[in-house]
C-alpha cells in the first residue's frame, strides 16, 4: 500500500505540478527546479514493490514513469539536428575565477558565433577580451554581464532588470543588436538575483521581480529574432520563468545541466529564442567557474512579426 500511494503521488506532481501553490515557502517553483529528479522514485518504488514481492506494487510504478517519460522521455533520445545558423554559448565565469584567460580560451572550442558571460569583473575583462576578440571581435560590457559577437553590435546599452530594493550600482542586464548577414538579432544578457532554500522554503522575490522586468522588456522589443542568455538562477520548468520565457519558443529536449560544475544537477543557465530555434544544448566541460558553460545551436527561422 505505501508503494501505491507514493507511486501515486509521484506521478501526480509531474503531471500536475503547476497546481502546486507557491503561497507557502514557494514550494511549487521548488518542485519544477528539479522536477526532472522525480524520476528516482521509480527505481525506489521498484525495488521496495520487488522487496515485498507486490505485483500491485510494481504495477504502481509504471503511474510514476509514464508520467516522467511523457515529460522528459525525448531527452534521452537520439537525435539528428541540422546544422546551425549560429552557435551562441551562455557562462557564468564567477567573479572569483582565478584563470579567465584559460576560461575564454575554452569557450573558443565551441566555435560559438555569440558569447554571453556573467559575474565580469572589469578588472578580468581585459583577460577576456584577449583571447575572445580573436574569434570575435565584437564586444560590450555593462556592470558585470558581457557580450561577445562575430558579427558588429548596434544599440548596446544596459537594460534596467533591478529588483525594486536594490541600488543603482546593480546592472546585471544589457542588451544589443547584432547585425547578422540574416538580419538584425536582438540579444539580451541578463543575470537574475540568486535565490536562497531554507527551512522557510525558496526565497526568490528577487529574482521573480527581475524576471518580470526583463519578461516586460523582451515582450515589448521591437526585433523579431530575439536571443536571451543569461544565468537567470533557475530551470525553464520553474513558473518564475515564465514572464520571460511566454512567447519565446520552446526549449529542445536536452538535460544540458550547468550547475554546481562539480556535479551539475539543474540547467540555471539558459538560451531562448524568438522567431528561430534553439534545436540543440550541451554542456561544455568545466572551466574555472561553478557553473559550466551552455553551448546552443540555433536556426533561423522567418520572423512572425
Amino acid at each position: 500500500m505505501p508503494v501505491l500511494i507514493v507511486a501515486f503521488l509521484a506521478a501526480a506532481v509531474l503531471v500536475l505540478h503547476r497546481l502546486i501553490p507557491n503561497a507557502i515557502g514557494n514550494l511549487g517553483s521548488l518542485v519544477e527546479a528539479f522536477l526532472p529528479w522525480l524520476g528516482l522514485a521509480v527505481p525506489a518504488l521498484l525495488a521496495l514493490a520487488a522487496l515485498r514481492r507486490s505485483l500491485i506494487g510494481v504495477a504502481a510504478v509504471l503511474l510514476p514513469l509514464t508520467a516522467w517519460l511523457a515529460l522528459f522521455g525525448g531527452h534521452l533520445l537520439p537525435r539528428d539536428t541540422p546544422a546551425p545558423d549560429l552557435i551562441a554559448v551562455q557562462h557564468n565565469v564567477s567573479d572569483e575565477n582565478p584563470d579567465p584567460a584559460a576560461t575564454a580560451r575554452a569557450l573558443l572550442e565551441a566555435h560559438p558565433d555569440l558569447v554571453a558571460l556573467e559575474e565580469v569583473l572589469p578588472a578580468a575583462e581585459p583577460a577576456y577580451a584577449a583571447v575572445l576578440d580573436a574569434e570575435l571581435p565584437f564586444h560590450t560590457m555593462w556592470g558585470t554581464v558581457a557580450l561577445w559577437s562575430r558579427f558588429p553590435l548596434a544599440e548596446a546599452a544596459p537594460v534596467d532588470i533591478r529588483p525594486h530594493d536594490l541600488g543603482t550600482d546593480w546592472n546585471r542586464g544589457l542588451r544589443a543588436v547584432a547585425r547578422t548577414p540574416s538580419g538584425d538579432l536582438a540579444v539580451y544578457v541578463a543575470h537574475l538575483p540568486s535565490v536562497r532554500v531554507g527551512a522557510a522554503g525558496l526565497t526568490s522575490d528577487r529574482r521573480d521581480e527581475s524576471a518580470r522586468r526583463l519578461g516586460a522588456l523582451v515582450a515589448a522589443d521591437p526585433v523579431a529574432r530575439l536571443l536571451v542568455l543569461g544565468d537567470l538562477n533557475t530551470t525553464v520548468d520553474d513558473r518564475g520563468l515564465l514572464p520571460i520565457s511566454r512567447g519565446l519558443t520552446a526549449p529542445p529536449a536536452d538535460f544540458a545541466l550547468t550547475w554546481p560544475a562539480s556535479a551539475p544537477v539543474a540547467r540555471i543557465d539558459q538560451v531562448l529564442a524568438r522567431s528561430m530555434t534553439v534545436t540543440r544544448l550541451r554542456a561544455l566541460p568545466r572551466t574555472a567557474s561553478d557553473h559550466r558553460p551552455l553551448a546552443a545551436e540555433v536556426r533561423f527561422a522567418t520572423p512572425s512579426r
